[in-house]
C-alpha cells in the first residue's frame, strides 16, 4: 500500500493498469485493469443517479465480482456502503435499508422482483441494476471523502432485536487491512480464498487485503466440504480464512481432504468463535504444512488478538495476544485493570475501533467508552468495550471465558458455554456442540447441549459420564440433545438465540 491510501478506493489505484488476475468467482475472472475500469463506472453510474457525498448505498448481491467492485465503487463516488448478505430475505433487506437510510440499492436483475417487493414502501430508493452500470460514462472527478469519514456500514447478525449497522471509517478499514497483512504475511504472490459473506468484517477483510497486496481473490459459493478441497486444490490457493463452523465441515464431512495434498496453503484462519482442540489437532494432522492463526475480534473493533501458530502446543484455547497496534486489556468488575488470572471485560484500543452504531447513541455509549485509565491529561481517548469476559496469563496470552450476556447461572454458579462445548467435544463423538441455558425452576438455568453426530451411533449416557470426568458436575448437560445440524447465522456462525428461543417456546 503506497503512503497515499487515505480511502478504501485509494488500496486499488496502484494496480488499475496490471494485468493480473484480481477476481475469479466460478469461471468468470477479471484483472486489476478491468476492475478498476468497472469500478469507475459504477461510480460514475452512482453520481449520475444522483449519490451525494457521504449517502449510504445497500448492496444486495451474490458474492462475487459485481459486489467487489460495487464496494470499491461507492467509495471512489464519496458514498458509503452497505453489504446485504445475500442470504437474507425481503423483511430482513426493507429493515437494513430503512435503518441506515439509504438512498440507492444496488442489486442484479434476477433479484428485481425480490428487492422491489421488500422497497415497495420505500419510494425514494433508486435501485441500480449491475448489468446497466457497466455501461456508464466513467467517473473522472476525485472523492470528496477524507479518512475519517463513514466508508461503510457493517450490520451485525445481532443477539436481541433486530441487526444493528456498526459504523466504520475509512482508516477503520485501511487500518485492519494493515494490521492483518502484516502478521498474515501476505503478498502479492497469495491466493486468497473467500468462503465468507463481504458483510462481516472478517469476509470483507479478505477482499481489501487482496487487494492492497494486488494478490488474487477466489470467491467460493459451497455447499459441500469436498468442494472448499477442490478449490484449494484446482486455484492452489495459499490462504484460507473460516469460522468454526467450516473447519467442523472440513475435519468432519470432507473426506475429499485426508486424500488431497495442499502444498500452496500457506495459512489458515478462524474468527468468530472458539474451535475446539479437537478441532483444531485435526486440522493440523490433516495441514500439516499449513500454518493456524486463532483469531479473536468483533464488528465494533474488527480484530483484537491472534494466537501465533507456533504457541497452539502451548497454549490450547488461547486467543492470543493483541494485534499490530492495538492494545488489549482487561477490566474487572470494579472497573480495575485485572492482573493475571483475574477475569474481567476485555477492552480493546487502537485504530480500528469503531464510530459506534448507526443511529443508536445510547447503545454506542454502552460500548464505546472514555479509556478508563486515561482522563483528558494524559491523552483520554475512545476504547471498546467487547463484553466478552477472559483473563490474561503471566506472560500476557489472553483466554476467552464466554460472552458476559451469555454466560449460563446455575445454582448461583456461572458456566462458560464454550468450555462445556470444549468437553463435550473432547469426546469425539460429535461434528458440533453448541451449549446453551434453559430456564429451570430449581436451578434458574439448566446446562443443555445440542449436538451434531458423527457417523456412528452415540451412546449419550457414556458421553455424560465422560463429560463429568472433566468437569465440575454443575457444569455437565443435563442432556445431549442430537440434532441433523446446527442453526447458523447470515455470517456463518451458531446461531445460539435461535437454539435458545426454540426450546423455550416449544
Amino acid at each position: 500500500m503506497t503512503s497515499q491510501a487515505v480511502l478504501l478506493h485509494d488500496l486499488l489505484a496502484p494496480h488499475t493498469s496490471s494485468d493480473k488476475v484480481a477476481i475469479i468467482a466460478g469461471d468468470r475472472r477479471v484483472t486489476y485493469r478491468e476492475m478498476g475500469d468497472l469500478v469507475a463506472r459504477y461510480a460514475g453510474a452512482l453520481v449520475a443517479g444522483g449519490l451525494l457525498r457521504r449517502d449510504r448505498v445497500a448492496l444486495f448481491l451474490p458474492r462475487g465480482i459485481e459486489e467487489s467492485v460495487a464496494i470499491f465503487a461507492t467509495s471512489r463516488a464519496s458514498g458509503v456502503f452497505v453489504p446485504v448478505n445475500p442470504l437474507l430475505r425481503g423483511q430482513q433487506v426493507s429493515h437494513i435499508v430503512r435503518d441506515c437510510g439509504a438512498r440507492f440499492v444496488v442489486t442484479n436483475k434476477a433479484l428485481a422482483e425480490m428487492v422491489t417487493e421488500a422497497l415497495a414502501d420505500l419510494p425514494d430508493v433508486t435501485i441500480l441494476f449491475v448489468e446497466d452500470m457497466g455501461d456508464a460514462q466513467a467517473l473522472a472527478t476525485p472523492s470528496g471523502n477524507i479518512g475519517e469519514d463513514l466508508a461503510a456500514i457493517l450490520y451485525t447478525s445481532g443477539s436481541t432485536g433486530k441487526p444493528k449497522g456498526v459504523m466504520l471509517s475509512h482508516r477503520n478499514l485501511l487500518a485492519g487491512t494493515r494490521i492483518v497483512r502484516t502478521y498474515l504475511g501476505i503478498t502479492d504472490k497469495d491466493r486468497i480464498m473467500s468462503i465468507l459473506p463481504f458483510s462481516f468484517d472478517y469476509g470483507l477483510n479478505q477482499l481489501l487485503t487482496s487487494v492492497e497486496q494486488a494478490a488474487t481473490i477466489v470467491i467460493l459459493n459451497f455447499r459441500f466440504g469436498d468442494e472448499i478441497t477442490r478449490a484449494l486444490r484446482d486455484h492452489e490457493i495459499t490462504g484460507l480464512a473460516g469460522v468454526p463452523t467450516v473447519w467442523a465441515i472440513l475435519t468432519k464431512a470432507s473426506p475429499l481432504l485426508a486424500k488431497t495434498e495442499l502444498p500452496h496453503l500457506r495459512y489458515i484462519t478462524n474468527s468468530g468463535g472458539s474451535v475446539p482442540t479437537s478441532t483444531v489437532t485435526a486440522l493440523r494432522s490433516l495441514l500439516p504444512q499449513t500454518q493456524v492463526f486463532l483469531m479473536y475480534g468483533l464488528t465494533e473493533a474488527f480484530r483484537s488478538t491472534f494466537l501465533p501458530p507456533e504457541e497452539l502446543d502451548r497454549r490450547p484455547g488461547s486467543i492470543g495476544k493483541a494485534i499490530p497496534e492495538c492494545e488489549i486489556f482487561i477490566v474487572t468488575a470494579a472497573g480495575t485493570r485485572a492482573k493475571p488470572g483475574e477475569p474481567g471485560i476485555l477492552v480493546h484500543r487502537g485504530p480500528t475501533v469503531s464510530l459506534g452504531y448507526w443511529n443508536r447513541p445510547e447503545e454506542t455509549a454502552k460500548v464505546l467508552r472514555q479509556h478508563p485509565f486515561h482522563d483528558a491529561q494524559t491523552g483520554g481517548e475512545i476504547v471498546c468495550y467487547s463484553g466478552d469476559l477472559a483473563v490474561q496469563d503471566d506472560e500476557g496470552f489472553f483466554s476467552f471465558i464466554g460472552r458476559n450476556d451469555a454466560m449460563i447461572k446455575s445454582s448461583g454458579y456461572r458456566i462458560s458455554p464454550s468450555e462445556v462445548e470444549e468437553a463435550v467435544m473432547a469426546t469425539g463423538h460429535f461434528r458440533q456442540v453448541a451449549v446453551i441455558g434453559l430456564p429451570d425452576e430449581l436451578a434458574g438455568q439448566k446446562v443443555h447441549a445440542l449436538a451434531v453426530a458423527g457417523a456412528s451411533d452415540v451412546d449419550q449416557a457414556a458421553v455424560l459420564r465422560s463429560v463429568a470426568a472433566s468437569l465440575a458436575s454443575y457444569m455437565v448437560p443435563r442432556a445431549i440433545e442430537v440434532v441433523d445440524e446446527l442453526p447458523v447465522t447470515p455470517n456463518g456462525k451458531v446461531d445460539y438465540q435461535r437454539l435458545v428461543r426454540e426450546r423455550v417456546s416449544s
